[in-house]
């Protein structure tokens, strides 16, 4: 798919990596030649996939677990991008979830502060903390993952996790101006309907039927439909002119 030498030597930080759309962003990059550092917020049930344990057998991946809710599990990720790397080259902000959906009129303080943290905050204070070494590179580049609610505003009990996306889309956007003279490019990747875990936990059969029957290709995604993109957008042989864009992979979910 990717010349396996696209990103040799380069510096890679993950978040969400545990699963689903993260994890195989992961194997991309490291099919690709670089080093990574995966988070994963729990350890994964049934041990690590094959090419994972192999890579870190290699020293070429190292996986860190932490909780974004806690100061400690956003500090543990950095302590450890610090000590792998004087210099990070590519920055993908993954993590987060809908934690549950919460009618407006239901919604208590603690769901609201949760889901914010969870996709919001996290994203300003790893990003934040990790510009020193994006600096350092040569060709750095943020690539966040919003949502297709972020732009339809969900369905219903999803306001405030589509609200957290619309909030990263605007600040990468900003942030691509801002760090544009660094030479960092800032981009988003906005899945739609994607068979993962999170739908399973937040969708029923029903919806997700009437979903794929709405998509014009006729078929939900999947992590490996969406994995491509950051790896477009996080390369600047591929996309070196692009920057403060939003990548849609959904389907043409949005053209109907």
């Amino acid at each position: 798919m990717f010349h396996p030498s696209l990103f040799k030597g380069m510096n890679v930080v993950v978040t969400g990596a545990g699963r689903g759309i993260g994890l195989e962003v992961a194997r991309l990059f490291l099919d690709c030649g670089a080093h990574v550092l995966l988070h994963a917020g729990r350890a994964p049930q049934g041990g690590k996939p094959d090419f994972l344990q192999a890579a870190i057998e290699e020293a070429r991946a190292h996986l860190v677990y932490g909780d974004f809710l806690t100061d400690q599990g956003i500090a543990d990720v950095l302590r450890r991008a610090d000590s792998l790397f004087e210099q990070v080259d590519v920055l993908i902000n993954n993590a987060g979830t809908m934690v549950g959906r919460f009618p407006a009129g239901e919604l208590t303080d603690d769901q609201y502060e949760t889901v914010v943290q969870l996709n919001q905050t996290s994203v300003v204070e790893i990003t934040r903390a990790l510009l020193p070494q994006l600096r350092r590179s040569t060709q750095g580049a943020i690539v966040n993952t919003v949502s297709i609610s972020a732009i339809t505003g969900g369905s219903t009990g999803s306001a405030i996790y589509s609200a957290t996306k619309a909030f990263v889309a605007t600040y990468s956007k900003a942030l691509a101006r801002e760090l544009a003279p660094d030479g960092i490019r800032v981009n988003c990747v906005s899945p739609g309907t994607i068979t993962t875990d999170f739908h399973e936990r937040y969708s029923t059969p029903e919806k997700l039927e009437a979903t794929r029957k709405s998509i014009p290709l006729q078929r939900l995604g999947t992590p490996e439909d969406c994995a491509p993109a950051y790896l477009f957008l996080a390369s600047s042989v591929l996309s070196g002119y692009i920057t403060g864009q939003v990548l849609e992979v959904n389907g043409g979910q949005l053209i109907c």
